[in-house]
């Protein structure tokens, strides 16, 4: 059964709340499976900010997890999932600004993706049982200074700026991620569609690889790879990454 959780400042104040018929709802129990709803806290659009829906320890982020978008930048498609990290300190909201650093960079790309976020500790499991190790699905942006990551040659300083992870609004459970619709719009165009089911390494087998190579705790976040079409944005621009059944994820450059 899909269940959908926000956290975000309603009526003066933050709370963590499961959203159901357009209203939200306060929790009888943290964000899972055995959460139902309590209390009514008031309607979607009574929402004054969206807050990230979790409040990672890391965010993982796996790189060229798209034939087309390897294809795209001129990389052979990787044997194992690439990785590499994005500080706590890059997570936004929807409706956040993106700050453009312009003092370092002259180039800032989008790049649509699904979230994965971790329910419960993840430590070396396989794959056939990652997905109970997960607590739903997010919108994700991973925000990258694409001049950056070409000249240092690694990929740290171009994916980590502060604001450079816009996660959300929402996560939710109970959803088959094995073939999403994901959607890049900019400004209201169209720059970036496919599906999940193109991923080159799939959800379980994602959950499993870095479970293996670092625990996962409770509220993290794995980004899944974008597909080809990236592209630079521009102070005002703003950036929408949709995902089927799990909402829309809206950011302006600033």
């Amino acid at each position: 059964m899909e269940k959908t959780f926000v956290r975000c400042i309603i009526r003066g104040e933050e709370r963590r709340g499961l959203v159901a018929d357009g209203a939200v709802y306060a929790l009888n129990a943290p964000m899972g499976d055995g959460a139902e709803p309590g209390v009514r806290l008031g309607t979607l659009d009574e929402v004054e900010r969206y807050l990230p829906p979790t409040s990672p320890t890391k965010v993982v982020a796996v790189g060229l997890n798209y034939r087309d978008h390897a294809t795209e930048v001129g990389l052979p498609i990787p044997e194992e999932p690439l990785l590499f990290l994005k500080p706590p300190t890059s997570v936004v909201g929807h409706g956040e600004p993106v700050i453009y650093p312009g003092v370092m960079t002259k180039r800032v790309d989008y790049e649509a993706e699904l979230g994965i976020v971790i329910g419960k500790r993840c430590r070396s499991v396989p794959p056939e049982d990652a997905l109970g190790y997960v607590l739903g699905y997010t919108c994700a942006n991973d925000v990258t200074a694409r001049d950056l990551q070409s000249k240092d040659g690694q990929w740290t300083r171009s994916k980590s700026f502060d604001t450079f992870c816009p996660l959300g609004p929402f996560v939710v459970s109970g959803v088959d991620p094995s073939d999403l619709e994901i959607k890049m719009l900019v400004n209201g165009k169209v720059v970036q569609h496919s599906r999940t089911s193109n991923f080159i390494f799939p959800v379980p087998l994602l959950v499993s690889h870095i479970s293996h190579v670092m625990t996962l705790e409770p509220g993290d976040v794995i980004i899944t790879g974008t597909p080809a079409g990236i592209g630079p944005v521009k102070k005002g621009d703003l950036m929408r990454v949709e995902i089927e059944r799990l909402g829309a994820l809206e950011n302006r450059v600033e």
